[in-house]
């Protein structure tokens, strides 16, 4: 069998912690920032968690994430 590929763009853009979440940067913080509201651009810092429909997606992009 050979082997399973994994979606480059997905093994650049998503992580999986230790508890099997999907961890993934927030969108819409990269230009235009002027006419966006200062509270959106504070709560776009870091990180978030994917929902789990949204990391099921995910994670048929990256077989070997699966666990």
């Amino acid at each position: 069998m050979p082997k399973m590929k994994t979606k480059s763009g997905a093994k650049k853009r998503f992580h999986v912690t230790g508890s099997g979440k999907v961890k993934a940067n927030v969108a819409h913080k990269r230009h235009r920032l002027i006419s966006k509201p200062k509270q959106m651009k504070r709560k776009a810092r870091g990180t978030t968690i994917l929902q789990k429909g949204d990391a099921k997606l995910v994670l048929t992009y990256m077989p070997y994430m699966r666990g």
